[in-house]
């Protein structure tokens, strides 16, 4: 599978206390400390996320918060970033999936019937996001062949609940948005965006600080599709670059915590980060935690108590993280044998947490599966 393959660290890491510095040490003679995911110890595979055309990649995970349309409240929505002949960047389904396996096509999209500009076409991202009104939004970064140096701009599409493309939102700041976290208040909405194409492919390979994590804001209203009252550019200075293997590297995961911090999952930082304020006047990017078990952050999710879930490309890992930047918890999520070379295994990207709590969706790319651990 064409994705992000990174190397797979040679043992997995046990579920223990993590020093501050990220090192691991010998469990406390305590107790150990509650934790979200520590109860779970099973993965699920649930459906397979290949519709019939063959797209591939899974990418963007979302749970829909309604019935409406073709939604269903409580299934999982999933984005995948590559065709039937395995090209990056020319994805163009979102697959529905009920939490007992069922599958179903939500949305095929054909970029010359975008209902509005999308510089280059179509390639669905991780950027993916369903409200409760019933619009689902989801990026697009696509490419001509699947090439890096093909990669344009892209944007947000708007779908309605019957999987229909209804508006789209590009131009600056809108470019290569990767991944996409919500803050919905019904008639209103909030979109946290990044992007990872600000100077990227002029500057291939090397890396460039041109990151940015951009705010929408958008008027719902009780007819006819959400409007943009606001674009604000909130956090810059990520590091990105081209990939032969993984397209492109940058800022991924989004996840908001109840007190208005945005979470990013800084890929080739190799940390979380934090930007204080992000619905207000936001504060200056800080790390919470880097190295120990995070090993290349891509997906990012806030678990019900607050804690910040990663999904690492190094490894098969999933990593729980206090706000206060203490890793308290690690599963093993990808079990697959890492391919051979430079790259090893990074095929979990897009994931959200049951809506009851009770577990964590998860992709993984390598195999075009929607699992859950529980």
């Amino acid at each position: 599978m064409t994705t992000v393959r990174r190397r797979r660290l040679a043992a997995s890491l046990a579920l223990a206390c993590l020093g501050a510095a990220g090192i691991a040490t010998a469990p406390a003679a305590a107790a150990a400390p509650t934790t979200f995911i520590g109860p779970f110890n099973t993965v699920q595979t649930l459906a397979s996320t290949v519709p019939m055309n063959g797209d591939v990649n899974p990418y963007g995970v979302a749970v829909a918060p309604v019935t409406k349309g073709l939604l269903t409240a409580g299934d999982v929505l999933v984005s995948n970033f590559n065709n039937h002949r395995n090209l990056q960047g020319t994805g163009s389904t979102i697959v529905e999936v009920s939490p007992g396996g069922n599958v179903s096509l939500f949305a095929s999209l054909a970029p010359n019937k975008l209902p509005g500009a999308c510089p280059g076409g179509l390639g669905l991202t991780t950027a993916l996001v369903a409200l409760s009104s019933g619009f689902v939004i989801v990026g697009s970064l696509p490419t001509k062949n699947g090439s890096s140096a093909s990669m344009q701009a892209g944007c947000l599409i708007v779908l309605d609940s019957s999987g229909t493309p209804v508006e789209t939102i590009s131009g600056a700041p809108i470019n290569g948005p990767w991944d996409m976290t919500a803050q919905d208040a019904g008639s209103t909405a909030t979109l946290f965006v990044t992007n990872v194409l600000n100077g990227t492919v002029a500057a291939s390979p090397n890396v460039v600080n041109g990151g940015t994590v951009v705010r929408i804001g958008l008027s719902v209203p009780a007819a006819g599709p959400p409007a943009v009252t606001s674009e604000t550019v909130i956090g810059t200075g990520l590091p990105e670059r081209t990939d032969p293997s993984a397209l492109v590297v940058g800022p991924t995961g989004l996840g908001l915590s109840s007190d208005g911090t945005l979470y990013v999952a800084d890929s080739l930082g190799n940390r979380i980060a934090a930007i204080p304020g992000a619905l207000g006047v936001p504060g200056p990017i800080t790390t919470v935690t880097s190295g120990g078990a995070v090993n290349d952050p891509l997906g990012l999710a806030i678990a019900p108590g607050g804690d910040i879930l990663t999904t690492n490309g190094g490894d098969g890992n999933l990593v729980e993280t206090t706000p206060a930047g203490k890793q308290v918890a690690v599963k093993m999520l990808d079990t697959s044998p890492a391919p051979p070379g430079p790259n090893g295994n990074g095929t979990l990207f897009g994931l959200a947490v049951a809506p009851d709590g009770s577990g964590v969706y998860f992709v993984d790319d390598g195999t075009n599966t929607l699992n859950l651990l529980h």
